[in-house]
């Protein structure tokens, strides 16, 4: 058996053998994109100490990452599709790889952005790439269990991320956090040359590149006019000029892709309710996911007093119930309907986000367990049956846009969770701090510790230093900054379960119902808006996927 694999998905007369070995090393390309978010939560406190940052510093060493990663990927998908999905995805874990040993070693702002920048780029080229293989490797009647991994270690990088940084913390410095991906990338690329076979799009023709750079320019101005608009205002000048940007290049990109014999992407899908309502349940179970987990960390770290290590211990529950919902979804679909699984697991993420609405300042963590262990269930259940909904859409000389949707819906919920939820916690969590010690404190002091729970509890602790305020006040203090947190959570999450459960219910008037009058179009598909169930778990709809 040679060492690398040579013999392209489009030349194999059946199955390829070592498909599942394979999947193995898409899974594990995957799981860093998605830790390189997560274990950043818990380094964050001690970068900023070491590098001083601003919160606008603190921003863009996020966003450095998230922009790109959601902006590139349409087009990146596309060139993978064009030119070569193997070559797509070792050269996104390079890229990917160079950026984490640049951020190990720096010791700059500007720098620690730039290695961000690249992790970015990175992930948006491996992340398409990892679901465009799969689905081309993969025969039909296997792929949904396939993608049921990939759903699975989704869920995983979420919490394994702050695990893995929470125990590197306890005797390392922050830098050690990127260096988590060097050995599973590395692993990626060995494993990618000896185990993932190569593949392309047959016949794809031109790349529209025009439809592309539009495409990055409207989606990077709304990413970054959703995660700045919290922090700049909304009606600060660059998240004005962003919003614009982004309505005008989406504008301009149904247009042009409306006209173009070889569109970037077709939008003329999002006319069919099972792909339209697919990519917006995508979208909402990650709004709901970033979203909670965004304030459940701070909670765990700020108010319980949890370190890095014990923080990410107590975010597995979530993992685990990631492995039991996507199980279950597996057995669940096929018997009642995509339609029906999808909407309800939605419905169990709002749960888990109304859940958090009981939460006070005693409040302990069995109830943010509960709250995980939803929220787990609630993606294992619905994201694979969306996402194979979503990718049996596509061609096969789609497979990388079609990815990039997916994943473009998975990055701009996110940032929406993050933005939104966030934005009403920090307003929630000032105007309480305010009622409660608003006279009592020097108004500089309170303008600081109005800023976030771990800046109160900062000038609680100078607070405690100076005679003429003493601990007995201090410790006042930092009662007044956890209550007026545990206000900003349970008053977010009531927000936050209002919006998934209104979601839930356009994602059911979408979604297709299950039975199908059977009605096909000249290329065979089903035409009929009561087919919901993908080609993976129904065998007998055709779909225009490549059957290997």
């Amino acid at each position: 058996m040679p060492l690398v694999v040579t013999t392209p998905v489009e030349k194999m007369t059946g199955s390829y053998s070592r498909r599942w070995f394979a999947l193995i090393v898409l899974c594990l390309s995957l799981l860093i994109v998605v830790m390189a978010n997560t274990s950043l939560i818990v380094a964050i406190p001690d970068m900023t100490k070491d590098l001083q940052l601003s919160s606008s510093d603190l921003q863009w060493v996020i966003d450095a990452y998230t922009v790109p990663f959601a902006a590139l990927m349409l087009v990146l998908g596309s060139i993978g599709d064009k030119y070569s999905r193997r070559g797509a995805l070792i050269t996104g874990l390079l890229l990917f790889m160079a950026g984490s040993v640049m951020g190990s070693q720096v010791d700059e702002t500007n720098l620690v952005i730039t290695a961000r920048a690249m992790m970015g780029i990175g992930a948006a080229v491996v992340m398409p790439a990892t679901l465009s293989l799969l689905v081309a490797i993969f025969p039909k009647h296997e792929r949904a269990r396939a993608i049921t991994a990939w759903t699975a270690t989704s869920g995983l990088g979420v919490a394994v991320g702050p695990l893995l940084a929470g125990w590197l913390l306890q005797d390392h410095g922050w830098g050690s956090t990127f260096l988590i991906n060097v050995p599973i990338a590395l692993t990626g690329v060995i494993g990618a040359l000896m185990l993932v076979p190569p593949s392309k799009a047959v016949g794809m023709g031109r790349i529209d590149y025009i439809g592309g750079l539009l495409s990055i320019a409207s989606l990077g101005s709304l990413v970054y006019a959703i995660i700045e608009g919290p922090h700049r205002g909304w009606s600060a000048g660059p998240v004005i000029a962003g919003t614009v940007i982004a309505a005008t290049g989406l504008i301009t990109f149904v247009l042009w892709e409306l006209k173009h014999p070889h569109p970037m992407l077709n939008v003329r899908k999002f006319r069919t309710r099972a792909f339209s309502g697919s990519t917006i349940a995508v979208a909402l179970l990650f709004f709901g996911t970033f979203g909670s987990i965004y304030y459940t960390t701070q909670f765990l770290q700020f108010v319980l007093d949890y370190d890095a290590l014990e923080t990410g211990i107590r975010l597995l529950p979530m993992a685990g119930a990631v492995f039991v919902g996507s199980a279950a979804t597996g057995w669940l679909t096929p018997k009642l309907g995509m339609k029906t699984t999808v909407a309800f697991g939605i419905l169990v993420a709002s749960a888990s986000v109304l859940l958090l609405i009981q939460v006070d300042k005693d409040t302990t963590y069995p109830m943010f367990a509960a709250s995980l262990i939803l929220i787990g269930l609630a993606i294992g259940l619905s994201v694979a049956p969306a996402t194979d909904t979503i990718m049996g859409s596509f061609p096969e000389s789609e497979l990388g846009v079609g990815g990039g949707v997916n994943d473009t819906s998975i990055e701009l919920g996110g940032a929406l969770g993050i933005a939104v939820l966030g934005s009403l916690l920090g307003t929630q969590y000032r105007d309480k701090l305010g009622d409660l010690v608003g006279g009592r404190l020097p108004a500089d002091a309170l303008d600081v510790a109005e800023q976030s729970v771990g800046a109160g509890l900062a000038v609680a602790e100078q607070a405690a230093k100076i005679p003429a305020i003493g601990p007995q006040q201090a410790q006042a203090l930092v009662d007044a900054v956890h209550e007026s947190f545990a206000h900003s959570v349970a008053q977010t999450s009531l927000v936050g379960g209002i919006i998934m459960a209104g979601g839930a219910m356009v994602v059911l008037a979408l979604l297709p119902r299950r039975k199908s009058t059977g009605k096909e179009d000249h290329a065979g598909r089903t035409t009929s808006d009561q087919q919901d169930i993908p080609a993976t778990l129904n065998p007998r709809t055709p779909q225009g996927t490549s059957s290997r």
